[in-house]
């Protein structure tokens, strides 16, 4: 399920499309990292969606990617989109902690990218030092094979097709490991991919919006200035 959150256009022209992918572990859907987290983005100008990803008792991590690259697909058609006004080629896709993962694995293995990513203290590996068990285990099971864990480590999955990336976490962060984002900017870099990694000293798992963590909260004027640099919002 997909739920929208249409931003106001003065003039009725087409806006850009964020689709926000909650964490949880791969076990619930964050509130905090979903509806709060598309209003910001309408309050920048831009369409977004909180997308309700399967989280099933045995996961098929084909069909969670699937279900990112349809929402992906609903965003670029405008003929199913409840006439919304969408700019075809300005679809982004946010993502935090194991929601950071699907969207990270789905933007660089899936047939269906987005033209930007967000990626909010994302796991990106589910290799042994760094992962976070939980979310590895839920999406992978318990005896995943080595083949399985690369397959579905983003950050070795990368190529020059991945799109733009915006990434913030802490250094300190007690869940998922700092690892994962730097492996994956350094990927990216190695892909000349452009990307913008951020690392705060000091905050907790799972900040949202960072509404109790003055210094994370600079995540959220980073960002808007990234977006602005891509083009999807005008000065903010």
């Amino acid at each position: 399920m997909l739920t929208l959150y249409p931003a106001e256009s003065a003039d009725e022209r087409a806006l850009p499309f964020m689709l926000v992918l909650p964490g949880g572990g791969y076990q619930n859907r964050a509130y905090h990292e979903g509806e709060p987290i598309a209003q910001w983005f309408n309050e920048l100008g831009m369409h977004a969606g909180v997308l309700h990803y399967r989280l099933e008792e045995t996961i098929e991590p084909a069909s969670l990617i699937q279900d990112v690259e349809d929402a992906l697909s609903w965003a670029r058609d405008p003929e199913v989109s409840f006439g919304l006004a969408i700019n075809p080629n300005q679809i982004g896709m946010i993502g935090f902690s194991a929601g950071g993962h699907l969207a990270a694995i789905t933007a660089v293995t899936g047939k269906i990218k987005p033209d930007l990513l967000i990626l909010s203290y994302p796991v990106i590996t589910f290799e042994e030092d760094y992962t976070h068990q939980g979310s590895r285990s839920r999406f992978l099971g318990e005896d995943a094979d080595a083949e399985l864990v690369a397959r579905y480590s983003a950050d070795q999955r990368v190529d020059r097709h991945a799109p733009p990336t915006f990434l913030w976490t802490s250094a300190d962060d007690g869940a998922v490991p700092v690892e994962n984002s730097m492996r994956f900017a350094a990927a990216l870099s190695k892909a000349k991919v452009p990307f913008e990694l951020h690392v705060f000293e000091s905050g907790r798992h799972g900040l949202g919006l960072s509404e109790d963590n003055a210094s994370c909260r600079q995540w959220l004027g980073c960002c808007a200035n990234w977006l602005e640099h891509h083009q999807f919002i005008q000065k903010w």
